[in-house]
């Protein structure tokens, strides 16, 4: 009996969820944040999707979620336009940022001192959270709502997504732009890790993949449909995407070749990102799940328990692997 992959349905979300991230892995496991637009962000234990909390005091949907490395912190970013930066662990609100116009996208640097906010008002803005009475610095050039913005380089650099069809590389010192790329079509999603050497890029149905220090292509791969989001595993063994056919895609990496697809949401797939161990992968959709998926299907892992197909009785197996069964577009 072949494994079939059974994901772990998170339900709690009222609306789309449109981002999710991971901490780093911590003394007490990692942990998953995700940013829906029902305006309540949620926590949960990364490798099994318990619940942990509700980060409440949003009034509008929230765009965008991070945690700092070792989880103790939490921003995220809104349409009633702010930012909020919040301790992980009580739960409380530490800091409201207020913006200009909708706040789509957060980005803690490596020690947490600084968060990176970009939305629809065009403008970066960089916060140093130990004076946050401060005026924040501000890098303008993007020509219209900036979707997604990182730290880059050892925190060095600024990299950032905006719907004017470009993304571009900021000089974190003298503030000024050090080069842009430019797409036939928006950016849908990007990521990078700040130990990585790739970056990755979706646009239409395209998933690409950049040198992260020089920026030039080293490869894409076009998907059926078009793609919201992709996800490098940590071992660069594969990759992971999801976009509008509600599908999740797995490719390898060196041929580029599809090895699976499974269909699990009921709505287009807005994020997927591979967890800090690669043991897993996350998805949020439309339709207002987050999904946990195994990378290597049968293996004991969170809350997934191996079973031998010799162990499996006639009368459990349906029991045991209950995923939807797989439909041919």
């Amino acid at each position: 009996m072949a494994m079939r992959q059974t994901p772990l349905t998170c339900s709690g979300h009222t609306r789309p969820v449109v981002d999710l991230a991971f901490s780093g892995i911590t003394p007490y496991g990692y942990f998953l944040i995700s940013a829906c637009k029902d305006g309540k962000p949620m926590l949960r234990q990364g490798d099994t999707g318990d619940w942990i909390g509700t980060f409440l005091g949003h009034k509008g949907a929230v765009w965008g979620a991070t945690l700092n490395t070792d989880a103790t912190k939490a921003a995220t970013a809104a349409a009633d336009f702010t930012a909020k930066v919040w301790d992980a662990v009580s739960g409380d609100e530490i800091l409201t940022l207020a913006h200009k116009h909708i706040v789509k996208t957060v980005n803690f640097t490596q020690d947490s001192s600084r968060l990176l906010t970009g939305g629809n008002d065009k403008l970066l803005r960089i916060y140093d959270l130990s004076n946050p009475e401060a005026a924040p610095q501000e890098i303008a050039g993007h020509t219209s709502a900036i979707k997604k913005a990182l730290w880059y380089n050892n925190d060095k650099q600024i990299l950032s997504a905006a719907e004017d069809k470009t993304i571009r590389l900021w000089d974190r010192s003298s503030m000024q732009e050090v080069k842009t790329l430019t797409f036939d079509t928006s950016v849908s999603s990007m990521e990078y890790m700040p130990d990585g050497d790739i970056l990755v890029i979706t646009y239409g149905k395209t998933i690409a993949f950049y040198n992260a220090l020089s920026l030039d292509l080293i490869k894409s791969v076009e998907a059926p449909a078009p793609i919201n989001s992709a996800s490098l595993h940590p071992e660069k063994d594969f990759f992971v995407a999801g976009g509008d056919d509600f599908k999740l895609y797995k490719f390898d990496y060196s041929n580029k070749e599809e090895l699976e697809s499974y269909k699990g949401h009921f709505g287009p797939v807005h994020c997927v990102r591979f967890s800090p161990d690669g043991e897993l992968y996350a998805s949020g959709s439309e339709d207002g799940t987050l999904r946990l998926w195994q990378t290597a299907v049968g293996k004991t892992y969170g809350l997934w328990k191996c079973v031998l197909p010799e162990d499996l009785g006639a009368e459990n197996s349906e029991q045991l692997y209950t995923s939807p069964p797989e439909i041919k577009a």
